[in-house]
C-alpha cells in the first residue's frame, strides 16, 4: 500500500460524521430518542471545524515548505 500524508481535516470530520450516524443508529435501535434537529449543529459544526483544522494545516505545512533565505547578518 502507497503511503499517503496524513490529512487531519478529514479525520475530524470523519469523526463528526461518524457521531451523527451513531447518534441516528441509537436512535433506530430504540436506546434513545435523538431529535432530527440535533444532528445538524453536529455535522455542520463538524464540518466547520474540519475546513478550520485543513486551512491551518494547509498554512503550516506551505510555510515549513519554503526555502529559507540565507542568513547574511554573520
Amino acid at each position: 500500500m502507497l503511503r499517503h500524508e496524513f490529512q487531519p481535516g478529514k479525520l475530524v470530520a470523519g469523526f463528526f460524521l461518524t457521531v451523527a450516524g451513531v447518534a441516528f443508529a441509537g436512535d433506530a435501535g430504540r436506546a434513545w430518542e435523538t431529535p432530527w434537529f440535533v444532528v445538524i449543529p453536529v455535522v455542520t459544526g463538524g464540518l466547520c471545524l474540519a475546513g478550520a483544522v485543513a486551512l491551518l494545516t494547509r498554512g503550516l505545512r506551505r510555510r515549513r515548505a519554503e526555502p529559507r533565505p540565507p542568513d547574511l547578518s554573520a
